[in-house]
């Protein structure tokens, strides 16, 4: 073919307004409930209460950055901890390919925040301007007094919404019934307001204008997760043997060869994005199931078989054109590929659960101090410089007492005290300098590098904690 008769490709097209019809079935049922879920966990959790003590906030869910702590009910996460974090957000992505691997995009088509939010904007929408009809109508429909009032109400609502979002998000920041109050009194930090009204803005354009295109071109994961997917993945799909030829006509001529599918539109008025499924695979496709639910209503209004449009496997395709019974849904789930995810993911949570439990409620860092890398002091001893720090993670004052393990020669004294003990306040962290130093005539003197080890006992718990470093000397 000449290129003057190819048409060009484009990697972007224009969006065209998606206006999907109301339906009812188990999978709308199931997108409610995690909605309402979804957004009650996120709306709700700042305003949850836990009583920590009086020197800590009592706001259950709380990321405190000012002093670099994260509460968690009963958990709290100290910046030293970060592996904590880092473990749950590997737990994420291993439970992502889990999920996609078992289910294809289940996540996209229940979970995703995108889908979330749009769900709840195409409820406003169909509560202020109608059902698919009526709102195509309006679209067509040149600007009046009607559509004005109309589309101003729907996105003073989405505005609405956005807000809230906005607002529940810099709420996990700091007590939320104190930022409230300075939000709306005007005293809160500007980078407060500024946070509500990117936030705002973004939920707004989302999930009213951009529905569709976040999933299609911003979103990543709908072409990573075809590497996440096989033939035995479980995702929905249209049985064309079973629906084709497809037909209207059922009592024209000819109508005993058609195929149960009665080309109504049904599954495409209800897709979010748009789609035609009996098209087969597409990457804008979210398998959220709404297709299944008007296709099974369809089927039962005609008298036919349910599950025209289903969750299937590749396998299971080829198995009932064949006219074989496919798997169970337990054997597609239950494979090699989801049982290695789902031994990582369970290593990975008991790892840190392990880890949780084990901690110690004490902790120091060592850092020497090399400028300079010793000092000689009149008496020819030599003197290292350390800075300690000592982390109290108990709700009550303790005192720690410091010591070192090496060379007897070794003595350490603390700056600022005459003894070796030390107070840290209840939850806080104390900077301490400590001298460790070598007499004159001693080994370590003489030696250009000793490891020692430095000691930190909580004097009531007896609990202990080290950290290795080195002593350095004139060298030979």
């Amino acid at each position: 073919m000449s290129s003057s008769d190819s048409t060009p490709e484009h990697l972007y097209e224009a969006r065209e307004p998606v206006f999907p019809r109301r339906v009812k079935g188990n999978f709308r049922t199931l997108k409610w409930w995690i909605m309402a879920v979804t957004l009650g966990i996120y709306y709700i959790t700042p305003w949850i209460r836990w009583d920590r003590g009086p020197s800590l906030p009592d706001q259950a869910v709380l990321l405190d950055l000012a002093n670099r702590r994260f509460f968690f009910f009963w958990i709290e996460i100290w910046p030293h901890e970060f592996y904590f974090v880092a473990g749950l957000l590997i737990m994420a992505g291993l439970g992502l390919f889990l999920f996609t691997s078992a289910l294809g995009r289940v996540w996209c088509g229940y979970a995703c925040p995108q889908t979330v939010w749009t769900d709840l904007f195409i409820l406003v929408e169909r509560w202020v301007e109608g059902d698919r009809n009526a709102r195509l109508r309006l679209y067509r429909q040149g600007w009046n007094l009607q559509k004005v009032r109309l589309r101003a109400t729907k996105w003073v609502l989405w505005l609405l919404i956005g807000l809230a979002t906005g607002g529940a998000w810099v709420f996990y920041f700091t007590d939320a019934p104190t930022l409230l109050y300075n939000l709306v009194t005007l005293q809160a930090h500007p980078v407060a307001y500024i946070t509500i009204g990117v936030l705002t803005a973004t939920t707004f354009a989302f999930g009213g204008f951009a529905r569709e295109q976040i999933c299609i071109y911003a979103c990543p994961w709908p072409r990573i997760q075809a590497a996440m997917m096989d033939e035995d993945t479980i995702t929905i799909g249209y049985r064309e043997w079973r629906g084709e030829p497809r037909g209207k006509h059922r009592k024209a001529a000819g109508a005993e060869n058609l195929g149960d599918c009665i080309d109504c539109m049904a599954c495409v008025n209800v897709c979010p994005m748009g789609i035609d499924i009996r098209d087969g695979q597409q990457l804008a496709c979210i398998t959220c199931g709404l297709c299944i639910d008007a296709c099974n209503d369809m089927m039962d209004k005609v008298g036919k078989p349910r599950h025209l449009i289903g969750y299937m496997a590749l396998t299971d395709e080829t198995a009932e054109r064949g006219g074989a019974t496919p798997k169970s849904v337990w054997r597609h789930v239950f494979r090699p590929r989801t049982i290695l995810y789902t031994t990582l993911w369970s290593a990975v949570g008991i790892g840190l659960l392990v880890a949780l439990f084990m901690r110690q409620p004490i902790g120091l860092t060592v850092a020497p101090v090399r400028q300079p890398l010793y000092v000689t002091l009149s008496d020819g001893s030599i003197r290292n410089t350390y800075d300690v720090r000592l982390r109290n993670q108990q709700h009550e004052d303790r005192p720690f007492q410091i010591s070192i393990t090496g060379p007897q020669e070794l003595k350490l004294t603390l700056e600022g005290t005459d003894g070796t003990v030390v107070t840290v306040p209840a939850d806080k962290s104390r900077l301490q300098r400590v001298y460790v130093i070598a007499p004159a005539n001693s080994a370590p003197a003489h030696r250009e590098r000793t490891e020692i080890r430095l000691w930190v006992e909580d004097t009531k718990s007896t609990d202990r904690v080290s950290d290795n470093t080195v002593f350095f000397g004139k060298g030979k």
